[in-house]
């Protein structure tokens, strides 16, 4: 009942600050009401991480993860997620993917998806390394879909997912240690939890790998992925249909 509380809370704080967040006190000065709106826009951010951190968290204690790699977890704490959120924001910012992946609060990279996602990551050393998500669909849709509709898949799965925020923070290329822990960790979670279909954007130039996990078809080729000039593809993937491949290198 307190979580019920607290997330009710929150949700009654965030609408309270989205109503006032455009008020303007009209007997007072300019600068005033410019203060006003950014000390309002902080702590409109702050709610939202405190909602994204309580959801998210709720959402990953009710999945099955069993068997997986010994230094890939699920997110079942803050201190975890606001690791995956740092290391989000670092990665991308070095690569120069912050148009398209904003930060929500400078240093943490998160959205409103991650509430309905399956957060892994990759700890070796005491340190955050790699991480991805399993988002499963909802009413708010995949992320993806601002560029193509998902909407026959939903007509043939009963429950479809996009995987998306597949970040190593000391990517080398090929077939790395923290990769492959997150690719059999991502089979495993599959194939323990109720999805029919994953969904994700890649890279073109990465195709030729992920031929070989076999279960994968191309659905829609994009010039570049929004504000990322870069040649992309949508797949869809069928861990359930994995090559001898994949189960040699990954699982």
């Amino acid at each position: 009942m307190l979580q019920i509380n607290k997330n009710q809370t929150l949700e009654v704080l965030q609408e309270l600050i989205d109503h006032n967040i455009q008020s303007k006190l009209e007997y007072m000065p300019h600068e005033f009401n410019e203060q006003q709106q950014e000390v309002l826009e902080l702590f409109r951010k702050r709610v939202f991480l405190e909602k994204t951190i309580e959801e998210t968290i709720a959402f990953n204690r009710t999945l099955n993860f069993e068997g997986v790699d010994e230094h890939v977890k699920l997110t079942t704490t803050a201190e975890q997620l606001v690791d995956v959120f740092r290391l989000r924001s670092e990665v991308y910012t070095g690569i120069g993917y912050q148009n398209e992946f904003p930060d929500t609060i400078e240093g943490m990279n998160f959205d409103e998806f991650d509430s309905n996602a399956a957060v892994i990551y990759c700890q070796r050393q005491g340190q955050v390394t790699a991480t991805t998500r399993l988002i499963y669909d909802s009413e708010k849709k995949l992320p993806s879909e601002e560029k193509f509709s998902f909407d026959s898949f939903r007509n043939r799965y009963g429950t479809i997912g996009e995987l998306s925020r597949l970040i190593v923070k000391n990517e080398s290329g090929g077939l790395s240690l923290e990769f492959k822990a997150l690719m059999g960790s991502i089979y495993h979670l599959f194939m323990q939890n109720e999805i029919d279909i994953t969904l994700l954007g890649i890279k073109k130039e990465h195709y030729k790998l992920y031929t070989r996990f076999g279960g994968s078809q191309i659905i829609r080729e994009l010039p570049n992925y929004g504000n990322l000039d870069i040649p992309a593809l949508i797949l869809s993937w069928n861990p359930a249909e994995v090559s001898p491949f994949f189960k040699k290198v990954f699982l």
